[in-house]
């Protein structure tokens, strides 16, 4: 086996995920097969509202994570299918709730759920897909495997809650941030990709290779999405521009906006936050100021720093296509901004 030190290349023309999705398309129509029959209930409304968010045009990153990392470990089970539907059930569960707590109108370019359907229908169907995830861990048999996702969810609704209470709290720490999307994000991104060591029964040391690419990628999507909150459009981003900001969610830009303003602008960003200041006219100027004090550069910055660190974490494993689309996809993960 020989492994090589990759860079993180932003000269890369138009990276995709396309290489990952040839890679796993074979294992990824399996998974949507699990997906699509464990999302079935004898009450309609249950796969109907689960298929509008499931079906909406979403990526499957975190479960071409599961699959792509098994190739990558050179794997021929089939385990990791009913794992990579877990993830994407988990995924799908914590999206609807997330709709919910923001009172979101938008997401992949849809109506959310919640809008369609209402907030008590939304969360009991997110609770149904945390259940069917919950089944297919215990199905796999592993007591390991289970620990891990079941500690990823865990951790994924501690990071949701410390985010919750973090709202319209502008003198949120740096610190306190990356805590929060570590959890919220980058947890089930190391727990997809680790699980696939696990079925695979590879040394201890890959698994925590992968569990670092697959946090410090997540670390790094997450940064990307709140840095092109302000600098994107709905087309681009499935959201509406501004539900951050309009949500008081002290993400990476503005805690760098505040910290870098003048007295002046440290009083906009503190009523903005608070939801005082949420107009279309406040919003543009909180873009002004995101770019004056290049908040959004060096959110991105602190992108690519992950990102890197996500590549280096593949590099005890033998180069090959598996490694190829791994690496791409972190290189896409951060172009999405650009």
């Amino acid at each position: 086996m020989s492994a090589t030190l990759l860079r993180l290349d932003p000269s890369r023309a138009q990276p995709s995920l396309e290489p990952m999705v040839q890679l796993v398309t074979g294992d990824m129509n399996m998974v949507n097969a699990v997906i699509l029959s464990r999302m079935q209930s004898e009450i309609p409304l249950i796969p109907e509202l689960a298929g509008h968010l499931i079906a909406g045009g979403g990526k499957r990153m975190r479960p071409m994570l599961t699959l792509a990392s098994a190739r990558l470990l050179g794997y021929s089970g089939t385990r990791h299918h009913r794992l990579a539907a877990a993830v994407e059930f988990i995924h799908t569960a914590t999206l609807l709730h997330d709709d919910v707590v923001d009172g979101s109108d938008l997401r992949r370019g849809k109506r959310t759920a919640n809008l369609i359907w209402g907030n008590p229908a939304s969360v009991l169907v997110g609770d149904f897909l945390f259940s069917r995830s919950f089944e297919l861990m215990v199905e796999d048999g592993s007591l390991k495997v289970l620990g891990i996702l079941a500690g990823a969810s865990a951790i994924i609704a501690e990071g949701e809650v410390n985010q919750l209470t973090a709202a319209r709290r502008i003198d949120t720490p740096e610190e306190r941030y990356l805590d929060i999307i570590g959890a919220k994000t980058a947890a089930l991104f190391a727990a997809a990709c680790r699980v696939s060591a696990v079925v695979a029964e590879r040394p201890e040391a890959e698994e925590l290779a992968l569990d670092s690419y697959g946090r410090n990628l997540g670390i790094a999507f997450q940064l990307v999405d709140d840095a092109i909150d302000y600098v994107s459009d709905a087309g681009t981003m499935g959201k509406d521009a501004g539900d951050d900001f309009r949500e008081g969610k002290a993400t990476l830009p503005v805690i760098l906006a505040y910290a870098r303003g003048n007295p002046e602008d440290r009083v906009f960003w503190k009523a903005a936050i608070e939801g005082h200041r949420n107009s279309d006219a406040d919003f543009e100027r909180a873009i002004e100021l995101v770019r004056a004090t290049r908040a959004v550069d060096d959110t991105l910055a602190r992108a690519r720093h992950y990102g890197q660190r996500a590549i280096d974490a593949l590099a005890i494993f033998a180069n090959g296509k598996a490694k190829d689309a791994m690496v791409e996809a972190v290189e896409f993960a951060i172009a999405r901004a650009y």
